[in-house]
């Protein structure tokens, strides 16, 4: 009998595999070639990462005005075609750059302690809908919430101001932030900057898109079930979702039901470039900065890197795409031979098998509430078999998707109920032997999706995808998403994410540094190769 269960399974992955060929096939008939690619990068404002425009605008080499008129430039130029941006405060932002121009103007302060009190003073920043700034819209994508705005603005969102950075832009996401594909019945669909055919994740789909378009410096996102790594990935650029609780949830909506689900949310930095994220994330963890010990040098070669290839053949899961297992046997070549080979361990944790499942369980919580109560602005439930018959003829402002999640999340396990308490269990026993395993000098390289970018509407034939990243919240582990540089067979960025135990951020950090110097990074989205 127990031989009997892995060719079960074996026969299921083939099954699963070949239904999804035949899906895709599908999908490139109706989409036919590639979509619209976004106009090429002429600014070398655009060019340039925050840290290093906040160097120039403090030693008054580029105004603040500039570069944000820059970035407005760019949006207008590139939103049309991606329909990232769904707000926008350009007039106060331009009276609040010419207000850190004049400041640092005056000589009042220093360059250095500028530098030191207002690191990105005058750095124009975006964030997603769902991330409050006062004055902006706060629909999370939510129909009922179309007129809702920002009372004041997100705790992470205040931090970066009080830093110096100027709001400027908010963009596109999911429906309640819930399904990784950024399209709602509020402001639309977003679209991949390197094909319009293809999808920017979600739910911080339309920050992870304005990044890559090189529309926005750097931007905030929020990741409870990959978020922000997901977006990251499709869109080629870097995102970090910060270990639990170092960063404050508050001013996010939803805002999680209960104390546990606060530990797996976690709103953190976005950008191009990698030497942006520890400064943010600096920023952003306000007082408990000092627990990610961030301005300690790490050592690379006093490191150990642990790699998975895959989740071992989850079940309604893609395969690994060629293209990804390649990048992932490149990452681990580089690093053998720079660190030594001895430093590089292959493993393969079973439990991975079944990061779908405990997600899901670990996600119940004990107020009765679930996705239809998000649903209903968190004021009631909706009733998603009449919505969904609505929506049959055009007449719910719901999306198919965001109605199949709660009819999705209903059916899933009880809280309190063996099935629960075993899969809490699960999900225990593999936090502790991650823990065990990485230490305080340990990183896991594991894909962040195992595909890349797909059409839009396909992730709803292969919903459970999200588990590569999912698994990582509910452990409470950090993880940063890092672009690979070039673009696979498929003109799409591929990449890895980077997992640490707990605080140990900066491990994070300092790797996805190395491999952008390794591999370069983000790449122009209208390179074709």
């Amino acid at each position: 009998m127990a031989q009997s269960v892995p060719l079960a399974r074996a026969i299921g992955g083939y099954i699963f595999g070949l239904l999804q060929a035949c899906i895709r096939f599908v999908f490139r008939l109706i989409y036919g070639a590639k979509g619209e690619t976004v106009p090429p990068i002429t600014d070398p404002i655009l060019l340039q990462s925050a840290t290093s425009l906040a160097r120039k605008i403090r030693n008054q080499e580029l105004s603040s005005v500039q570069v944000l008129e820059s970035f407005i430039r760019r949006i207008k130029e590139v939103n049309p075609i991606l329909n990232c941006v769904v707000d926008e405060r350009y007039d106060q932002a331009l009276k609040e750059a010419a207000e850190a121009d004049a400041l640092i103007k005056s000589g009042q302060y220093s360059v250095e302690e500028l530098a030191k009190q207002k690191p990105f003073l005058g750095v124009p920043i975006s964030t997603k809908d769902c991330i409050s700034v006062k004055g902006m819209l706060h629909t999370a994508g939510l129909y009922e919430r179309r007129d809702v705005r920002g009372a004041q603005d997100a705790d992470a969102m205040a931090l970066m101001r009080k830093a110096g950075a100027i709001p400027f832009a908010l963009t596109n996401v999911s429906e309640v932030c819930m399904w990784w594909e950024s399209n709602n019945t509020v402001h639309g669909r977003t679209r991949n900057a390197y094909d319009t055919n293809r999808i920017v994740g979600g739910s911080s789909g339309g920050e992870g898109c304005i990044q890559s378009a090189a529309a926005s410096a750097f931007g905030l996102g929020s990741d409870i079930g990959g978020s922000i790594r997901m977006p990251a990935f499709f869109n080629g650029i870097f995102g970090h979702k910060p270990s639990k609780l170092v960063v404050s949830n508050v001013g996010q909506f939803p805002a999680p039901f209960s104390a546990e689900q606060n530990t797996f949310l976690g709103l953190g930095p976005m950008s191009r470039f990698a030497e942006d994220l520890r400064p943010m994330l600096r920023i952003m963890a306000g007082e408990k900065a000092a627990l990610l010990k961030l301005d300690e040098d790490v050592d690379l070669t006093k490191m150990k890197f642990f790699y998975q290839e895959s989740d071992g053949g989850g079940r309604m899961i893609s395969a690994v795409d060629p293209d990804l297992r390649q990048a992932m046997t490149q990452v681990v070549h580089h690093l053998s031979e720079k660190f030594g080979s001895e430093k590089v361990e292959r493993i393969q944790l079973p439990q991975f098998r079944q990061s779908a499942a405990i997600w899901f369980a670990n996600m119940r919580d004990d107020s009765g509430h679930g996705f239809a109560y998000q649903l209903g602005n968190l004021e009631h439930d909706i009733n998603t078999y009449l919505e969904l018959f609505k929506w049959l003829f055009g007449a719910s402002k719901h999306t198919f998707i965001g109605l199949s999640t709660a009819i999705m999340d209903n059916a899933q396990c009880k809280h309190g109920s063996p099935k629960y308490d075993h899969l809490v269990r699960k999900r225990n026993e593999l936090r502790a032997e991650l823990q065990r395993l990485l230490g305080d000098n340990g990183v896991l390289i594991y894909p962040t999706h195992p595909t890349v970018a797909p059409y839009h509407n396909e992730p709803i034939t292969r919903p459970i995808n999200f588990a590569y990243t999912g698994i990582v919240n509910v452990l409470g582990f950090p993880a940063t998403a890092v672009p690979l540089g070039k673009l696979g067979s498929e003109g799409l960025p591929l990449g890895v994410q980077i997992i640490a135990n707990f605080n140990q951020d900066r491990l994070c950090l300092a790797v996805a540094e190395e491999l952008e110097r390794a591999f370069g990074g983000w790449a122009k989205p209208e390179v074709r190769l």
